[in-house]
């Protein structure tokens, strides 16, 4: 994994302004968006993708994480999976048992939930293409075809920022450090 050298200090207005809006929200700015702030058309582009999810994509928060957190799985992303277990036992309040059986790639025991992480986690996998038998699975326990494509948003937001985090390194928030987590074989 290449871990591109990259100063602290941004020069682009663009950044500073959503770095500025995320630490008055957060009362931090995480380090991913430190080391995705040095391109301005990346953290913008996420920054405002990432909202567009949050506000429009059809899911509760419980959702959108168990989305965010099968994604970040499938890809690897220490940091992310770190970040987002995180936010899903303190924020979101997601049941540990199902962040934890994402994080351990286990059976979730909530069928809508072990659903929509499993069409998530395969999408990704797969690079958007699955079996329409996986699809019907996934609208047999109360989705839509809306929220099939709810998934592909939430898979492209973090696409986003896993890639950025595979290659810029970002060292883990002492926030988050809790919930640090490693790969297995399978996934690296």
């Amino acid at each position: 994994m290449a871990n591109l050298k990259l100063t602290t200090h941004i020069s682009s207005e663009i950044s500073n302004k959503i770095l500025a809006k995320t630490k008055a929200k957060m009362g931090f700015a995480p380090n991913m968006y430190l080391k995705m702030g040095q391109n301005p058309a990346l953290l913008d582009s996420y920054a405002y993708a990432y909202n567009s999810f949050r506000q429009n994509a059809g899911f509760t928060p419980v959702e959108q994480e168990v989305i965010l957190l099968s994604v970040a799985y499938e890809n690897a992303c220490t940091y992310c999976m770190a970040a987002h277990s995180f936010v899903a036992d303190n924020m979101t309040k997601v049941p540990t048992e199902v962040t934890d059986a994402i994080r351990d790639n286990t059976p979730i025991k909530a069928e809508k939930l072990a659903a929509l992480s499993k069409l998530t986690k395969e999408l990704t996998r797969n690079r958007g293409i699955v079996p329409p038998e996986l699809i019907n699975e996934f609208l047999s326990v109360g989705y839509s075809e809306n929220h099939v494509l709810g998934i592909i948003a939430g898979i492209a937001v973090k696409t986003m920022s896993n890639y950025a985090n595979h290659n810029t390194a970002p060292e883990i928030d002492e926030v988050f450090a809790s919930r640090k987590w490693t790969p297995t074989e399978k996934n690296k």
